[in-house]
């Protein structure tokens, strides 16, 4: 289904009530995401709201780690599934999915980034750790790069009737930057993950470093002061700006009208490896944030953005975001 400029507006009643839960949650829990969508027009803003309102409530299902036990969380899931598909198909229960409905059915979103999204959100329920860097970066393909998919086509295209390689270009370029913020929150939550039974740095690498997943899980207090742990943190790093450097160029594919959001995503996420440095990679006792000031000129930065003109060829990718990151 082609990727478009401009919406089509489905002819339903936009309902202003399921349109400020959504928002409600994105500002809750996604303070950056929240401040960035609001240099979207209004549309696409509600659009962004809805999709990031489906996927936090998914990964909330899962992620009651004390709360409930494996059975009522996998039935949760199981039951959210069947409630977008019947969403989809035109029947939706609650604020949440008529938005979802609303948003795909008004930005020509392809179903399959949504399902793709619960698959990946699955994984957290039975795989606690990862033996190497393809194993992650399949998870990451699932929870971060569909949704960079999803925002693809809200945020539209600057070209009119693009060739389907360009809009494959555009998709590309948003799950490679998908993929990259998703390494990036690996890398902030190291000590969260832990003390949910998780970790999700590959097995192999940590070795490489002399490191172990049992290291990580226990949250040894001495961890980032191993002389293995601000290498391998460096390594990972390293491999987080490179796929940053090759998604980066594809915003220029976008509307101009949703440059400086995707810009501000980019950025800020970004700036968290540099938060992460600044703390001397310790991530086990604490969570790395860009400071206020630092968002704030980032977001400035985004506002006066001058949106590229789109180029006349697609750009080039990669095969796959699975591959080496260039930097190692």
């Amino acid at each position: 289904m082609p990727l478009i400029t401009r919406s089509l507006r489905w002819r339903s009643t936009p309902d202003s009530a399921d349109a400020a839960e959504c928002a409600r949650i994105t500002a809750e829990h996604a303070r950056t995401f929240s401040l960035a969508s609001r240099l979207l027009p209004a549309h696409k803003r509600r659009a962004a709201n809805a999709l990031y309102a489906f996927c936090r409530v998914a990964d909330d299902l899962v992620d009651q780690v004390d709360a409930e036990p494996f059975p009522e969380r996998a039935a949760k899931l199981e039951a959210y599934r069947t409630h977008l598909a019947t969403a989809l198909a035109g029947t939706a229960e609650d604020a949440i999915f008529r938005e979802v409905a609303w948003a795909v059915n008004t930005f020509r979103i392809p179903s399959a980034p949504l399902f793709e999204l619960l698959g990946g959100v699955q994984q957290d329920l039975r795989v606690p750790h990862y033996a190497d860097w393809a194993a992650v970066a399949r998870y990451c393909e699932g929870v971060a790069s569909s949704v960079g998919e999803m925002c693809a086509y809200v945020f539209g295209l600057g070209v009119r009737e693009p060739s389907a390689a360009f809009v494959a270009s555009a998709v590309q370029h948003a799950r490679t930057l998908g993929l990259a913020m998703q390494l990036t929150n690996i890398l902030r939550d190291v000590g969260e993950d832990a003390r949910r039974g998780r970790c999700y740095l590959p097995a192999d690498e940590l070795a490489q470093f002399g490191l172990s997943i049992e290291d990580v899980l226990q949250r040894t207090p001495t961890l980032p002061g191993r002389d293995g742990w601000a290498p391998f943190m460096r390594f990972q790093i390293a491999r987080a700006r490179a796929l940053y450097a090759e998604a980066t160029p594809g915003i220029a594919l976008l509307a101009s009208d949703a440059q400086g959001c995707a810009l501000a995503c980019a950025e800020g996420y970004a700036g968290i490896l540099s938060a992460i440095e600044a703390q001397r990679y310790d991530t086990v006792s604490r969570r790395a944030r860009v400071s206020t000031p630092a968002r704030a000129r980032l977001l400035w930065k985004a506002w006066r953005h001058r949106a590229a003109p789109a180029p006349t060829m697609p750009l080039p990718t990669g095969p796959a975001p699975l591959r080496e990151a260039r930097a190692l």
